[in-house]
């Protein structure tokens, strides 16, 4: 049996947490984010934009705005102010729409100190860019360490002390390695650890970004043919297929395979793709349905991440010159204004394929041929 060696054992009990946290979003994953390192100990603070969101949580510890019924620990306090929030925090998580990170963090420019790392915990792809969220928070925010938080994590769940577990990536630097025990990764998952929540580490940041960013558009995906009328046959394919689609722009960003197999990989995905609280395959189901997008959600303003991954995605694949037909069919249904059952029966109709790519074959569809 190999036995640890003292100093290694000395190390991992000398991980110091960041005694002071400010999550930046009052929506339902900030405020679970909140709960979370309340739970584990942490002095917390939280920013929201909306005085009514932030008021509930300071004089009752609840938010029923997003998520209605369920108390919070006490002790957060809420702010709509941002430099009060962050004021003294040690470590920030940045959980605000994709599309505002940039804002955000130009915001937050003047109000840290340098050494302050971030925790972006939106996914997506910046449009116009192709950047993932880190490199748009890195542009912003030179010389800060920034990660990113990812995983199957429905905020409702995790707010109410359910048991959880997510990633937490960040590059690691040689002297992160050399010594781990002080890296921000490290030190983060100490701060959030509790009896419900369970961080996992990776050094692999843009695999767990693109990850994040392209299940939702995966998600859409399954919404839309479940709404059809087709089940769990259909799902499974899709699922399948986008994990592929998935991995294939993970690597060429320079992310690795187990990230994909991994918690914010398979397990976001499987999640998302499979239940309806999920926004992205909500949306999806009713469309499928043939609801105009105007009136889905019974017309309310939802941000669909995923709704924008599409666009993103589908840009990037261009520039990376890779094929998603998953991802491309959805981009064209919200996008384009193509027809979904159409668009279906072609993505099922392609080209047959081998699935381990390197085999390069290619054979014409028989219904295809027969059209």
């Amino acid at each position: 049996m190999q036995h640890e060696l003292p100093d290694a054992q000395d190390r991992r009990s000398s991980i110091r947490p960041y005694s002071r946290v400010a999550i930046l979003g009052g929506g339902s994953w900030g405020t679970a984010i909140a709960a979370i390192a309340r739970r584990a100990g942490r002095e917390v603070t939280i920013w929201a934009r909306d005085p009514d969101v932030a008021r509930g949580i300071n004089d009752s510890a609840r938010n029923e705005k997003y998520l209605p019924g369920i108390p919070l620990p006490e002790g957060i306090a809420a702010y709509t102010d941002l430099a009060g929030a962050v004021r003294d925090a040690e470590a920030i998580f940045l959980v605000t729409p994709s599309h505002s990170i940039r804002d955000m963090a130009r915001q937050l420019n003047p109000l840290l100190h340098r050494l302050t790392p971030i925790v972006v915990c939106a996914k997506g792809i910046e449009a116009d860019t192709g950047l993932l969220m880190s490199s748009v928070v890195e542009e912003e925010l030179p010389g800060h360490a920034v990660g990113a938080l990812s995983g199957p994590t429905f905020a409702a769940e995790a707010a109410r002390g359910d048991y959880t577990a997510a990633t937490l990536a960040f590059d690691f630097r040689t002297i992160d390695r050399i010594h781990p025990e002080h890296s921000p990764a490290a030190r983060l998952a100490v701060s959030l650890g509790c009896e419900s929540f369970r961080p996992y580490l990776s050094d692999d940041l843009a695999g767990l970004e693109t990850a994040g960013a392209m299940k939702n558009v995966v998600a859409i995906a399954c919404g839309m043919m479940t709404g059809v009328g087709f089940a769990e046959n259909t799902r499974a394919a899709l699922i399948a297929r986008g994990l592929a689609e998935i991995q294939l722009v993970t690597l060429a960003l320079g992310g690795r395979t187990d990230t994909v197999l991994g918690m914010g990989g398979v397990g976001d995905l499987t999640l998302t793709c499979n239940s309806r609280t999920s926004r992205n395959m909500s949306l999806g189901l009713q469309l499928g349905e043939g609801k105009a997008r105007a009136a889905c959600f019974d017309g309310k303003p939802v941000v669909v991440e995923g709704e924008r991954n599409a666009r993103s995605v589908h840009d990037l694949a261009r520039r990376l010159n890779l094929t998603l037909p998953v991802c491309d069919t959805v981009y064209r249904i919200l996008h384009e204004g193509a027809d979904l059952r159409e668009s279906f029966a072609a993505l099922w109709s392609r080209p047959l394929e081998a699935e381990p790519a390197a085999m390069s074959v290619e054979i014409p569809h028989p219904v295809s041929l027969e059209a």
